[in-house]
């Protein structure tokens, strides 16, 4: 198992790990990205029906050979926890409150899920994207923070930025073919893209909590989420049965969802999954938890209007059109990071 992994929580019992890893694959389908970068198009074909199948049934996949090499999870997750161990008055300095949490530290309590007053238990990191050929759209992108205190923090998220970038690509082009769109739809809709790679902190649990959730439940915004590894259990996602299952990383595999962009250009076909993230058991709340998701933006210009494909009479246009910008402004004055 490689490093990245062995953040992966002990169980007490080989029974108990028995039972998460079969609700795990009960309820998250597993799919393997080789299969559609192959050149077969047989398997390629496969990976799209299963991916597309999954999504409009669970709205979450495992992926396996993802393509984002393990040292380099496992490089991001000891960097993480350097800065997020640093004081409090350091960490405030790389806090940007105008940039509304899209650059830089969100310090802990300020962000909360839509429709919640709660603040989530966390505190994080985010790192944008990083426009490289003179594209235009740069002016739209504030600079990311560079962490002085670890100097092998901001290479190291430049380098996993790219990797997640080129993995989400293809999951999209799988996905546009499911949609009976041309296989390279999202491409030019992606390219320079306001994508962004968080690092989260959950803090140890220092008092009796007033809830049992670290984040209360709400579902994504942008168009799919990368989730690698976490550094314990917590994640759980709402079933069609209304009922909360726990979701742990196995190794060598990311956790893909979809977000409210794609159910809104799909107008509801694949489904953006509700979650939340839980408190854990009593004698493990002096423990951190630390989680490194890559929520995959289109460009801002992007619209979000239902393709018509998707849009019939037992189907009818759910959203008012929208550009992705709008969106995204609209949902980080609901969640707290935005007045």
């Amino acid at each position: 198992m490689s490093g990245a992994f062995l953040f992966l929580r002990s169980f007490s019992s080989f029974n108990f790990i028995e039972a998460q890893l079969k609700a795990f694959y009960m309820n998250i389908p597993v799919v393997d990205l080789s299969d559609f970068l192959s050149g077969d198009p047989d398997k390629k074909q496969s990976f799209v029906n299963q991916l597309g199948k999954a999504y409009e049934s669970v709205g979450f996949v495992a992926v396996k050979n993802h393509g984002i090499a393990d040292d380099l999870i496992a490089e991001m997750y000891q960097y993480v926890q350097e800065f997020f161990s640093m004081p409090t008055e350091i960490k405030k300095q790389y806090e940007i409150v105008e940039l509304a949490g899209q650059r830089g530290y969100t310090s802990f309590g300020r962000e909360h899920a839509k429709g919640s007053d709660a603040p989530d238990l966390k505190e994080f990191y985010q790192h944008g994207q990083m426009v490289e050929d003179g594209d235009p759209v740069k002016t739209e992108y504030p600079d990311n923070v560079t962490i002085r205190e670890v100097s092998a923090f901001t290479p190291t998220f430049n380098a996993a930025y790219r990797a997640f970038e080129k993995s989400g690509k293809a999951l999209l082009q799988a996905i546009a073919l499911y949609l009976g769109l041309d296989e390279y739809y999202f491409d030019d809709h992606i390219h320079n893209g306001n994508s962004i790679l968080r690092a989260i902190h959950y803090p140890p649990i220092i008092s009796e909590p007033k809830s049992a959730i670290r984040a209360e439940q709400h579902e994504d915004i942008n168009l799919i989420t990368l989730l690698v590894g976490a550094s314990a259990d917590g994640l759980q996602i709402l079933t069609k049965q209304n009922e909360w299952v726990g979701v742990t990383s196995l190794p060598e595999q990311i956790v893909v969802n979809v977000g409210d962009m794609l159910q809104r250009l799909t107008n509801n076909k694949l489904r953006s999954t509700t979650h939340r993230v839980v408190n854990p058991p009593r004698e493990l709340w002096n423990t951190s938890r630390y989680s490194i998701p890559f929520f995959l933006h289109p460009r801002s210009e992007m619209s979000l209007a239902s393709l018509e494909s998707c849009i019939d009479a037992q189907h009818p246009k759910a959203y008012e059109d929208a550009t992705a910008g709008e969106y995204l402004d609209e949902r980080l004055r609901e969640i707290g990071l935005k007045k």
